[in-house]
């Protein structure tokens, strides 16, 4: 309809140069129309066959020529693949696990979940045609779906990460790899968490403060602005101050007192920790910098669509290396060790402690990564 719409109104503005019989959609006698971009009819049925479609004769033809059926596209899907492709696609429909299914084109999300309650409630899938039932998977997902698991893509190198998706604002990649630390600041609903990691990967620094006045009244900028001080004011100094930026969307209205707390206190940790009169140097990188959540999430694995989950084992698994290995990802010294080793439980409160530690861990081995 749109291109129909487009079409009629750029008739409408250059019929001043039709000449003969009056009407809109007859050619000109000395000009022609601006060529538009070629658009295509597709089948409803297999949404593999397309016609062109390149101006209003061609489209009477081509809704005269092919009002049959798509006889082919009739079949069932199973058809389409011998017996033993059939077998390797239900095996892994059948018996795959979310996080399993979530590794296929398509079954990211939401639709790896609704393959495992479908097989809950209905028990497993006896032909690839039944695995249309299952919801958001239809004709086209499903094929793509089936391909994905005879074809999977090989995972190579890599591919190398900019900056300026995780790092805001954009800095000089030299400032960064000069920086000899980094304190890493969370903030949660009752608390802000920090990290101070050194380039060697030694966690020198970690803790967290409770803030009582958080989530209090309308957000009272002195009562925010005494427990932020508070917390600055125990931050030991380094290179960048690294924010985390959370990924809460402005279009959730129920969120909405959650994002503003966040940007309250995003805010207040920016204007502390500038220097207020740097050195009258040129080219002075800012001292404070925010990191996507979701680029953190990413580099270590715990997102599961759009959502990030709970970075507590990660955590777990990298203190225990640091005391098993012999060349651990990130060194923990022993009484941090000590302290913090039943602090990341279930319903322990620790997650604000670890997303401060992913997030110093995510940008010194994201900066390598994309140097290399």
């Amino acid at each position: 309809m749109m291109w129909f719409a487009r079409r009629f109104l750029s008739s409408v503005v250059y019929r001043s140069q039709y000449s003969g019989q009056p009407g809109l959609f007859l050619r000109p006698q000395h000009c022609s129309l601006p060529e538009l971009e070629l658009r295509y009819l597709q089948c409803t049925c297999c949404w593999r066959s397309r016609v062109p479609v390149a101006g209003f004769e061609t489209l009477d033809a081509v809704l005269t020529s092919t009002s049959a059926p798509c006889k082919e596209d009739n079949r069932p899907l199973d058809e389409f693949y011998t017996t033993a492709q059939r077998d390797v696609i239900l095996e892994l429909l059948n018996k795959a696990e979310p996080s399993e299914l979530a590794g296929v084109k398509l079954l990211r999300g939401r639709k790896s979940l609704n393959i495992v309650e479908y097989r809950i409630k209905n028990g497993p899938f006896k032909s690839l045609e039944s695995v249309v039932n299952v919801p958001l998977l239809k004709h086209k997902s499903a094929v793509t779906v089936f391909n994905s698991i005879l074809n999977p893509v090989k995972k190579g190198k890599k591919v190398r990460i900019q900056l300026a998706k995780f790092i805001r604002p954009e800095v000089d990649r030299s400032w960064l790899e000069d920086a000899k630390s980094i304190v890493s600041l969370v903030c949660g609903t009752n608390k802000i968490a920090w990290t101070h990691l050194n380039r060697g990967m030694t966690v020198l620094d970690w803790q967290q403060l409770d803030c009582p006045n958080f989530l209090k009244g309308t957000y009272m900028a002195p009562a925010y602005l005494s427990d932020v001080s508070t917390v600055v004011s125990l931050l030991p100094s380094a290179d960048f101050y690294i924010i985390e930026k959370s990924s809460i969307s402005v279009q959730n209205t129920a969120l909405f007192p959650i994002m503003a707390h966040m940007r309250t206190v995003e805010a207040m940790l920016f204007a502390l920790l500038e220097p207020r009169n740097p050195p009258p140097k040129a080219n002075i990188p800012p001292r404070v910098l925010n990191m996507m959540r979701t680029a953190v999430g990413r580099h270590f694995g715990l997102m599961v669509g759009e959502c990030r989950t709970s970075g507590a084992q990660t955590v777990r698994k990298l203190m225990t290396e640091s005391v098993t290995q012999k060349l651990p990802r990130i060194n923990v010294p022993p009484d941090l060790l000590v302290k913090y080793r039943n602090s990341f439980k279930i319903g322990k409160g620790g997650e604000e402690l670890c997303d401060a530690l992913l997030q110093a861990v995510a940008f010194y081995e994201l900066l390598s990564e994309s140097s290399s």
